[in-house]
């Protein structure tokens, strides 16, 4: 990876989702401008907001993808990210998002 580049895969998170009144949503429903979520699998050396294995909120729309051993990951450069949710880092701290 070079520059600022962020490689995410978006597998698992295509899935169905659950509206607020429990109705099953298919996940190939589409609802007008949606953005997605994906989980950091690789980092360019200038990247410093998003560390691997985060999961990032970006707009899939017109965003170069790669397939790479039979899988497919979606390539992003850091300021194309909309928002980051960090996993839990120690006991005493609480799983973040951040903008």
């Amino acid at each position: 990876m070079l520059g600022d580049r962020v490689l995410v895969s978006t597998k698992g998170e295509d899935a169905e989702r659950r509206g607020g009144s429990g109705i099953v949503i298919p996940a190939t429903v589409t609802m007008g401008h949606r953005l997605s979520w994906g989980r950091v699998v690789a980092l360019g050396p200038a990247v410093r907001q998003v560390v691997l294995g985060d999961r990032v909120l970006f707009d899939p729309t017109d965003r170069p993808e790669v397939e790479l051993e039979g899988s497919s990951y979606t390539l992003l450069r850091e300021e194309e990210i909309h928002a980051v949710s960090t996993a839990q880092q120690d006991p005493g701290s609480e799983v973040g998002m951040y903008l």
